[in-house]
């Protein structure tokens, strides 16, 4: 059973990916969900205090994501390729961007908790991306950097897809820039 707290982080998250942490209100939330600004207040304080608790539950979800990708692939490029379909798979749910991309280019403007808690999730990401490299043979000392390089290009491949629009009849599911620029990448690296 979803509850009202569930149901808020949902739209939340759905409208964060596609508007940017700036780009919606609990006004949007209230007349999209059909309920009171008051009953968001309720169970997220503030603005700060939703978005936290956005970036827990993804940075948990993205955990778990990993996790799969760790038991289903084997070798190095198929968990790193598993890992972008992942982003890949954000993109195909209504063009959204993962929310902690669009909270990093909102880094200025959010409250210093929410820069923490998006930081947090990069650095999550980051250690599994040159944990992943260093098994596949990349040498230590170029590990960092290189996973800091395949994160910023599953990032970049996201906006250059919606650049691009949504996959649909003309373009094709075959047009899966993310994918294409992981394995691109994959391929100068490893």
């Amino acid at each position: 059973m979803t509850t009202t707290a569930d149901r808020i982080l949902d739209r939340a998250q759905a409208l964060a990916q596609v508007r940017g942490y700036n780009g919606f209100s609990y006004a949007d939330i209230s007349a999209e969900l059909s309920i009171t600004k008051p009953s968001i207040h309720h169970h997220f304080p503030t603005k700060a205090s939703l978005a936290e608790a956005l970036l827990a539950r993804y940075r948990e979800q993205f955990a778990v994501a990993r996790q799969q990708v760790d038991d289903d692939a084997t070798g190095a490029r198929e968990r790193l390729l598993g890992y972008a379909g992942l982003y890949a798979e954000v993109f195909a749910e209504g063009g959204r961007l993962c929310l902690c991309g669009v909270f990093a280019a909102d880094a200025e403007s959010l409250p210093v908790q929410v820069r923490r808690a998006t930081g947090a999730f990069f650095t999550d990401q980051q250690r599994w991306v040159a944990g992943v490299l260093a098994e596949a043979g990349l040498p230590a000392s170029r590990t960092n950097a290189a996973a800091e390089a395949y994160l910023a290009a599953l990032e970049g491949a996201l906006l250059l897809a919606r650049a691009h629009g949504q996959p649909d009849a003309t373009t094709g599911p075959d047009r899966d820039v993310v994918r294409s620029v992981a394995a691109t990448l994959l391929d100068a690296l490893i």
